[in-house]
């Protein structure tokens, strides 16, 4: 068995690596950025190692620092985790050069099944279902064209070496097909190195279903059933369940079938994922293996009993796998949502910083990137915690799931907690009705139908006031204290709160207090508040709401069912003075990766003054009105904050006197 191993990662997967070492007694090594210097996956190992500065490629997707990280503290074997350098066959080449083992597939399967191309050619001469396209990869808008005729439209182009659907473009008509073609052999040189396309057909309405392998160095292959990955976000999955959904046993049986003959067909060792695309008559095809531990694992886990991280390590170590196909089974079904640091309000824009109190629910599995507090780095993936519910049956396991959800609190940085638990309780989810369209779709019309989490919010952080106001007492018992008698009117009996939310000012009226309940008017409506003091926070509920709040020097911070509201308590159209002009500020931390302007540049209502990158994207930053450039506040490749000033723009007049002038 492994003696001490090297976690060549971070979050929460270096945490939940950790965790079967220490089940194991296996000694762990940790590796961290300077930006993480703090970081909860450090607890418990045996070292820490720092591999370099905050950007990833300083990091860890350093393969030299990897290597001698892991030589310099004894290790005898390199876990890579998901992400950064999982896939990379050079990675895994250089830990078996330097006599270490390499927790996954060797270097040869990885770079195989890394081309698509390759592994749909592999899996073909295995009998495995592929879909109709080209065989080869190309660059060639001539070639290119040619296999979309033979194909026929609508057809999908895919970046030959890409991953996680990034630079895959739908053609639905031939005259569209030059332009895209372009595009996305330019996107893919500028990802992945490589402008290869293939072309293939495209399934409308399709299910995406992934079947868990695992192999090992005596020759055993076998599956850990299957897993329904279709609600996914633009191509990135954002809920995970096992079993498949509504899933006939013949194509069920079908789908394991051809995965492990797949997986035979290239002597697959260690764990591996097969990853199928389904049509509505219950036709599949093979989409490509991800060479790795995957991030829904946990599903899995869940309904067969078992710690897959512990079987990838016997397996690294040479054991045989440690059970027999006839000696898996499954119970029940287990569904996991992925918590992101984003906000869905801004087209899902990452939401970086630090977490000041996390409240994950209690009786249910969470992997996160750390347990109450934590930073969430600009420069990393945003996702932080896995939240996994198992019930008896689908039904039971969703229920669970979406109250643990609307009961999460996590202040200090805006999550995907409202809208995941919006989709959940959507009638197509419950009902099992899913594709990978599905949530795209609902986005959409969530976008029409938000519900506003502001008037709500406002009312409790009433309460929350009167209960700092009143010392020790509470607003839900007792006397209110110290309360102003001279906000006390016949209309508002308890008194009156003010508040800000953004630009937008809210009044509560506290109408009555019986039985821990204080009933509060805000924007004509009504709600009944309850809440009690939790740590640092106070909980409770508004009406069938849940809410969390933390109080800060001017005003409140509240998580109702998942969505953050950050308030003022007094409402006020006074200017700050910051700026002199209109202040262009950064909406997130991040990098300032182009400055579009320059002073005295004349610009108008909505063009880009600059490009912050945070978390893998690109967010432009966009003049707010016409008008000259008076100051830039920032620097090329500067690491700013949010709400920093990056520009300030005056009015168009100025520069008009000074050239006259």
């Amino acid at each position: 068995m492994v003696k001490r191993l090297l976690i060549a990662n971070r979050g929460e997967i270096a945490r939940r690596i950790a965790r079967t070492c220490r089940r194991l007694g296996i000694e762990y090594v940790a590796v961290h950025s300077e930006a993480d210097g703090a970081a909860a996956h450090l607890e418990g190992a045996f070292e820490q190692v720092l591999l370099g500065p905050s950007p990833a490629a300083d990091s860890y997707l350093r393969i030299d620092a990897l290597v001698d990280a892991a030589l310099r503290t004894g290790c005898d074997a390199v876990h890579p985790g998901y992400g950064f350098l999982s896939e990379n066959p050079r990675f895994a080449a250089a830990v078996a050069e330097a006599g270490l083992v390499f927790v996954g597939p060797g270097a040869g399967t990885i770079a195989a099944m890394g081309d698509k191309a390759t592994a749909k050619r592999l899996m073909a001469e295995a009998g495995v279902p592929v879909l109709p396209g080209s065989a080869d990869a190309t660059e060639s808008a001539d070639e290119i064209r040619a296999h979309a005729a033979r194909v026929g439209y609508p057809v999908i182009l895919k970046p030959v070496a890409g991953g996680g659907g990034k630079g895959m473009r739908v053609i639905e008509r031939e005259e569209d097909l030059a332009p895209a073609v372009e595009a996305a052999v330019r996107l893919a040189r500028a990802n992945f190195g490589d402008g290869r396309l293939l072309v293939e057909r495209y399934l409308r309405r399709p299910r995406h279903i992934e079947v868990q392998v695992f192999g090992d160095t005596h020759g055993q292959v076998l599956h850990l059933f299957e897993r329904e990955c279709s609600l996914q976000r633009r191509h990135q999955k954002i809920v995970e369940e096992a079993p498949a959904v509504n899933l006939p046993a013949d194509v069920r049986e079908a789908l394991l079938s051809a995965a492990v003959r797949g997986a035979r067909a290239i002597g697959y060792v260690n764990a591996g994922t097969f990853e199928f695309i389904l049509d509505g008559t219950g036709e599949f095809f093979f989409l490509e293996v991800n060479t790795r531990l995957q991030v829904e694992h946990p599903v899995t886990e869940a309904i067969t009993g078992l710690d897959l991280v512990e079987w990838q390590l016997r397996v690294a170590a040479g054991e045989e796998l440690p059970l027999s196909q006839d000696e898996i089974t499954t119970s029940g079904h287990a569904i996991e949502v992925r918590v992101y640091a984003e906000d869905p309000d801004a087209d899902f824009r990452p939401a970086p910083g630090r977490v000041l109190d996390a409240r994950w629910p209690a009786g249910l599995r969470v992997d996160a990137a750390f347990d109450t507090t934590g930073d969430v780095p600009v420069f990393y993936d945003p996702m932080i915690a896995k939240i996994i519910a198992h019930g008896p049956a689908r039904p039971a396991a969703l229920a669970l799931l979406r109250d643990a959800v609307r009961d999460t609190a996590v202040l200090g940085l805006t999550t995907n907690l409202g809208f995941l638990a919006d989709l959940l309780g959507d009638t197509r989810v419950r009902a099992g009705l899913i594709d990978t369209h599905l949530v795209d779709e609902f986005t959409a019309r969530a976008a029409e139908h938000r519900p506003d989490p502001e008037p709500v919010a406002v009312a409790c952080a009433a309460a929350m006031t009167l209960a700092a106001g009143g010392g020790a007492e509470s607003p839900w018992s007792g006397s209110l204290g110290a309360l102003d008698r001279r906000l006390l009117d016949p209309e508002a009996p308890l008194g009156r709160v003010a508040c800000r939310v953004g630009s937008r000012p809210l009044e509560a009226a506290l109408l009555a207090r019986r039985a821990g309940t204080l009933t509060v008017a805000v924007a004509g409506e009504r709600y009944a508040v309850t809440g009690a003091p939790d740590g640092s926070l106070v909980r409770g509920t508004a009406g069938e709401a849940r809410w969390s709040g933390l109080r800060r020097a001017d005003g409140c911070e509240l998580v109702v069912d998942g969505r953050r509201v950050t308030l003022t308590l007094a409402v006020s159209g006074e200017d700050d003075g910051a700026a002199g002009g209109d202040a262009v500020t950064s909406p997130m931390p991040g990098t300032v990766v182009q400055l579009s302007v320059a002073v005295g540049d004349l610009v108008q209502q909505g063009d880009t003054v600059a490009i912050v990158e945070a978390m893998k994207m690109e967010n432009r930053i966009l003049a707010p009105a016409t008008g000259v450039v008076e100051e830039i506040r920032c620097a090329l490749s500067e690491i700013v904050s949010a709400d920093q000033i990056l520009v300030v723009i005056g009015p168009e007049q100025g520069a008009q006197g000074e050239q006259a002038a």
